[in-house]
This record gives C-alpha cells, structure tokens and sequence, in this order.
C-alpha cells in the first residue's frame, strides 16, 4: 500500500469516542455493530426478509423501510409488502422525509382508489415530492442549502401476485428467477436507472431539453446533468426543479448562471409491473453503493448459495471486502475507519432481500395479515437533529 495512504489510514484508527461498539439485547428492530446496522430475518406478508445498512457519510443519507401488512388507512386492505431504498445525496433530509411520509401517502391514496395500482404509486411519489418541496419553501429563509438535497428512491409493492417497482435515480432492484432446465438462478434486473453515464439517460435528457446543448457535461471524466448532478430523477433537489431557488444564498457552486424556465430534474417515477411466478425466489434491492462493488449476478449467486438468516449482511460484506481491495488494503482495516473519512473508501450502502413464498403470494390480498413495520438504521444523530 502507498505509504502516504497508509498514514491516511493511520490517522484514522483512533479509538471511537463512545468507545464500544452498539448492539442491541433485542433483534426486533435490529442490531448495530459499529457502522453496520442489521435486521438478519423477518417475516413479511409474502416470506421472509434479511435488510442491513452499513453507513460512510458522517450523517447516514441512506434510508430505508419493509412494511407489511394493511397498504391502505383503512383495516379493509389491501394487504401486502412494500420496500423503499432511498439514497440521499448532499444531507439527510430528502431520504429521511421520504422514510416518514411516502408509505403513509401510498396509503392514503390506496384508501381513496381502494385498491393497488400504478396510478397509486404514482400520486403517492408526487404527494411526496411536493411535501417535501413545502419543508424547502419553509426552510430556505434560514437554511437555504436544503434545496440543494435530494434522494434516489426506489420503491417494491407486492399486492395479489403483483409486483410493483418504481424509481427514481440510480438504485436498483434484481429478481432471482430459478431455470428449472438448469436449476441455476438467473438474475433479471427489474428497475431502470436514471443515471447520465447511461447514454440513453443522456439522450433522453438532450431530447427533453433541445434548446440546451449543455443539458449533460462530461466534467472531470463523469457525466453530470448540468455539471452538477448525476442521476436525471429524483426527489428533492429543488434547486434543479424550481428557479426561485437557483440563486442566493444558495451556494455558488449549485447555482447555474442562465435561469431556466422549465425542471431540469424529473420526479416522475418510472413504473414496471410484472405478474409473480412459482419460480420467482427473491428480490434484492439495494442503493448504488452495492452494485458498485458487485454484479447482478454475482449479488443473485450469493442469495442463492447462503443460508437467507444474514444474507443481507452478507452481501454488504462482499461488497466492502471489494471495496478494500480494490484499494489494495485489508477488510479488517477498512472495518477500522470511521465515518466521513469511510465515504472515500465506499458509500452508504443499504440492502433489503425480499424472499417470496409462492403459497403466501398467491393468495388473495383481502387476507388480513399483522403490519410489520422495520426501517433500516445506522449510527447517525437523531431525525429532528440539523446538522452544522
């Protein structure tokens, strides 16, 4: 290893200032181990679950839920599973709001159309993103730098043999599908990402903006939305949406010289629904910072071939071992530095593996179930907390 990273790293491994590592006596909520928060089994309406969060930033700006049972405000149902990743980008607050408030709009909209639907993701997304844009508007006198946060956010709803998936930027959902023939398990990518180093995102983004050449700028060798920002969708960044933001005392290096009339960022979801089979094993969703370090198929391997108790776990794991390697040091040493200086070596990474029971999936959604309610947690201050 180079020896002025080594001395990097040196600096890094004092002694935490609580001076123990956190677990908890009880695995109802799940347990903590330094910057990794793990949930290694649960039971959801459809089969059981494995989640874990291993945090990098010095605020945790992942976030993420599995709630199961009733997904509407009212006892009548539907009944189901729903899933939210939701990976935040320039502070917490986007990711956190969207962890308090999506789930319940879904909820209230299903009420309203009593029943699940495309139609429903879609008001409860919007519902979202227009709340939160009300916390920015209220906000921005005192803390104008909340405009400038945003989250990706991908969304799993499993309702009569149905499931949803919609998303917003780059994290990703993958299916395990068994081949019978075979008896291998084939990893099939259910979620479009909304990142400009896809050409198609970048062509999309020059259709949708025709007037403006500079729409998407290759910038210190990536590809950024108007040399600022990666992914095209989002919630939040409003600062990209509405121009009244776009100026002081925002910070000059978000503001964009020339106004713009129209948003250059879209929250508008895309949504796909696929009808569940028999050989449907399970679905991983995970936030950009697994699939950085491993692959569809190598993620779907690692499912199929463990015990599900810890997979979740597991699969952080794999991914940070690849991370140190790939800086040429130790796993055991990467474990050693805290966070802050952590996200130079990998980045929130936060999964949810959904396994389905066809028995369980098949049936009817009016079938009442017990609302299970787990959120994904991590060292981090609390939600009320604003950061300095």
């Amino acid at each position: 290893m180079p020896s002025g990273l080594m001395n990097f790293l040196r600096a890094c491994f004092q002694p935490r200032a609580d001076g123990h590592v956190h677990t908890s006596s009880s695995d109802a909520g799940g347990r903590q181990d330094g910057l990794l928060w793990y949930k290694d089994t649960g039971q959801h309406v459809n089969g059981e679950f494995s989640m874990a969060v291993v945090q990098a930033n010095n605020l945790l700006e992942d976030q993420s839920q599995i709630e199961s049972g009733c997904l509407s405000s009212q006892d009548s149902g539907p009944y189901g599973t729903f899933i939210g990743i939701y990976d935040g980008h320039g502070g917490p607050e986007t990711s956190r709001f969207i962890n308090e408030h999506l789930f319940q709009n879904l909820k209230r909209f299903t009420s309203e159309h009593q029943s699940m639907s495309v139609e429903v993701i879609r008001k409860a997304f919007q519902a979202t993103e227009e709340g939160f844009l009300s916390v920015v508007t209220r906000q921005w006198p005192t803390k104008p730098q909340i405009a400038a946060v945003g989250s990706c956010c991908l969304v799993g709803v499993i309702c009569s043999g149905t499931l949803y998936i919609a998303n917003l930027g780059d994290s990703r959902a993958v299916l395990g599908r068994l081949v019978k023939s075979t008896g291998e398990v084939l990893a099939i990518q259910l979620s479009a990402e909304h990142n400009v180093s896809i050409e198609s995102i970048r062509q999309e983004m020059q259709s949708l903006h025709p007037d403006d050449s500079q729409i998407v700028v290759l910038k210190h060798n990536v590809w950024r939305v108007k040399g600022l920002i990666q992914i095209s969708r989002s919630i939040g960044d409003v600062y990209l949406k509405k121009s009244e933001f776009n100026r002081e005392p925002l910070y000059a290096k978000f503001r964009l010289r020339e106004p713009f009339v129209k948003p250059i960022l879209s929250s508008d979801p895309a949504i796909s629904v696929h009808h569940l089979q028999p050989d449907d094993q399970f679905i991983i969703f995970a936030s950009d910072g697994l699939w950085e370090h491993l692959s569809n198929q190598g993620a779907v391997d690692i499912v199929q071939n463990h015990p599900r108790n810890g997979i979740a776990r597991r699969l952080v794991k794999t991914a940070l071992q690849e991370a140190a390697k790939k800086r040429e040091m130790r796993y055991s040493d990467l474990k050693k530095i805290d966070r802050g200086v952590r996200r130079h070596f990998h980045d929130d990474i936060s999964v949810a593996v959904v396994f389905l029971d066809s028995n369980l999936v098949s049936r009817a959604s009016s079938v009442k179930s017990p609302n299970i309610s787990v959120k994904g947690g991590g060292i981090s201050l609390p939600t009320k907390t604003t950061p300095t």
